[in-house]
């Protein structure tokens, strides 16, 4: 644990020593260097997309330092909002409370850490939909516009100029999805952390998006196409794992949700549709995918759903099998009786908790049955002589009421 944090700490102060010496250095750059070339620009522009993707709140908040260090005094005024104090410093104030939250996250019980990882969760969906919809746009200029020299007064380079803005125009819708995608993927590190029991594997996950980061700003400095190599690698990559991306992101979004607003004292089985997520690959539908659960009108149990919650509804009728409803630590599930064994087929979200007698009855199961952590308190229990043997088969096996 202490190297895992220590390793973090390295990466940031490193991170943070790069965007300070190239803000720094920046003045120097602009007046040294001719103007930059559309490639480059390009290339740029890559790195920072990515970079931005993967942490919006401390790429945002860099790139806002950056630009406000490089541009004269007299001229900060009239900077974009993420360029003005106002945003970038409670941004880096943000930040750094994240990561020493982070840094002492092993040393703080897990039940006072998660909500602050709710929190986060929620945060850095913020930070994306802001990024996405006002920072993106407004940072896309990979070709160079003339605009604004005095010497330009009209003729063949207005519609150079024209031409050049109806490129940068063309470039966000591409440049939003190449920062979806990577985003979906760095956020299924925040979904990670929520679920994971263990500091150090927080710490972990951590380290490894801050060393992502970290790499895609030090290649875009040292070489810009080197960098946008690197960043479009990122890119290929998590374009290929963007649909268990964001089914990890819905997954996390509604069990962080019901677990936020404790829907579950809300929620009344069967006045509204039982929705569900697959707990494993079932017949071709990805694990995680989100839908409804009901008995169709031949009596068995059938999973609708939507891929990607938009396209064309689907439907998956599970095999005809025993099915009980297994009460589990933060939610219950659908289990599959075969012999001894007890599978996991369906996952419910935490608004179904403490109401698992009720979805019994409404999907026809026949039994509730303790499941996971629950199942090993009540076998301690028994093992230890604290709680009687038929007491502890009357909790883990529950007739379903009529």
């Amino acid at each position: 644990m202490k190297n895992q944090r220590t390793l973090a700490s390295l990466l940031a102060i490193a991170l943070v020593f790069s965007c300070v010496q190239a803000a720094g250095q920046a003045p120097q750059t602009q007046m040294s260097k001719p103007a930059a070339t559309p490639g480059v620009e390009l290339a740029q522009t890559i790195s920072m997309i990515t970079g931005v993707a993967i942490s919006p709140l401390l790429g945002v908040s860099a790139v806002g330092v950056w630009k406000y260090a490089k541009t004269p005094p007299s001229r900060r005024a009239s900077l974009p909002w993420f360029a003005q104090p106002w945003f970038w410093v409670p941004g880096l104030v943000l930040v750094i409370a994240v990561f020493v939250k982070d840094s002492l996250g092993p040393a703080v019980p897990t039940a006072l850490k998660k909500p602050f990882d709710i929190a986060e969760l929620f945060e850095n969906k913020l930070s994306a939909l802001v990024a996405a919809g006002a920072f993106i746009p407004l940072v896309i200029s990979i070709f160079p516009e003339m605009a604004g020299d005095p010497a330009i007064s009209g003729g063949p380079i207005v519609a150079a100029i024209d031409l050049a803005r109806i490129g940068n125009a063309l470039m966000v819708p591409f440049a939003i999805v190449a920062f979806a995608v990577v985003w979906l993927a760095s956020h299924t590190i925040n979904i990670l952390i929520l679920i994971s029991p263990f500091g150090a594997v927080d710490a972990a996950l951590k380290a490894f998006r801050l060393f992502l980061l970290a790499t895609v700003a030090a290649t875009s400095f040292a070489n810009p196409y080197l960098g946008a190599a690197w960043a479009m690698l990122i890119m290929v990559i998590c374009w290929f794992i963007a649909g268990w991306s964001f089914r990890m992101t819905v997954f996390g979004t509604v069990f962080a949700w019901d677990l936020l607003t404790l829907r579950r004292n809300r929620h009344v089985p069967g006045l509204s549709p039982t929705w569900a997520f697959t707990a494993r690959e079932l017949d071709g539908v990805p694990v995680r995918t989100y839908g409804r659960v009901l008995r169709d009108e031949q009596g068995d149990l059938a999973f609708t759903y939507k891929p990607w919650l938009v396209l064309k509804t689907r439907t998956l009728t599970l095999p005809r099998q025993d099915y009980a409803v297994g009460r589990g630590l933060l939610s219950p599930d659908i289990i599959m009786l075969d012999d001894d064994r007890a599978i996991s087929v369906l996952r419910f979200p935490p608004r179904c908790r403490t109401h698992e007698e009720a979805l019994a009855s409404q999907l026809g199961c026949n039994q509730v049955h303790d499941i996971g952590l629950k199942a090993m308190w009540g076998w301690l229990r028994e093992f230890l002589g604290l709680g009687a043997r038929g007491e502890r088969h009357a909790v883990t096996q529950t007739p379903a009421p009529a």
